[in-house]
């Protein structure tokens, strides 16, 4: 189930991606956000853990890098195709009905805030089997259940390959919640990125220049 073709024949029905990422994100989104091309038809969203008490700079950092608009979150904002929304510091995101973005300041899940299981759970709840989620290098366990929750909905669960990591352990954890569809590196996740944006807009699946490195089932070690 986790072959290519597997991949191939869901990834053209994806409307939306959620990311996250804790230590050494920065680097690993780098690699990614640049590699979704301005025609792609799937809204992003992003929580990178960042220190609560001071201003964002992602915007800054990754506008001139993405083709896609990139923006930082506001609340009962409408959801817009193609654009890339980053968590503001100290609030969880959310995905609301419309869809719309939701922010919310209630109590920090998993020490974070704003918290990536917070994110997953309400994306797989508004987007179910047309969801892919990513979790990437971190060094806390927050998005490990949100993953599951993206999966349990029907949609796509991808975790960044653990050698591959700058810090591997959010990515262990994920692996050992439950089952993923792909582990992958930051590079072959950037060129299946790539290939969802030319199916999403072509409708013809062709996920040339990437490989899934393994298959994997829960309770599995790398």
């Amino acid at each position: 189930m986790n072959d290519p073709a597997h991949l191939d024949s869901r990834i053209g029905n994806i409307g939306a991606i959620v990311i996250g990422a804790s230590a050494g994100g920065v680097e690993a989104l780098s690699t990614l956000l640049p590699a979704l091309p301005q025609n792609a038809v799937a809204a992003t969203f992003v929580v990178l853990h960042l220190p609560r008490e001071r201003p964002s700079l992602l915007v800054d950092i990754f506008a001139p890098k993405c083709a896609q608009p990139v923006r930082e979150a506001l609340d009962k904002e409408p959801v817009e195709a193609g654009t890339i929304y980053f968590a503001p510091p100290d609030y969880h995101l959310l995905i609301d009905t419309g869809p719309q973005l939701a922010l919310s300041a209630d109590e920090p899940v998993n020490f974070s805030r704003p918290a990536i299981d917070v994110l997953f759970e309400s994306a797989a709840d508004q987007y179910g089997e047309r969801l892919l989620g990513i979790i990437l290098t971190g060094a806390n366990h927050d998005g490990a259940a949100g993953l599951q929750a993206v999966r349990k909905a029907g949609g796509m669960a991808i975790v960044q390959q653990p050698d591959d990591a700058q810090s591997p352990y959010m990515p262990e954890v994920a692996l050992q919640q439950g089952p993923v569809d792909a582990v992958l590196t930051v590079q072959q996740i950037a060129a299946l990125l790539r290939a969802l944006a030319r199916t999403s807009a072509t409708t013809s699946a062709s996920t040339a220049g990437y490989s899934p490195s393994r298959t994997f089932s829960g309770g599995e070690k790398q």
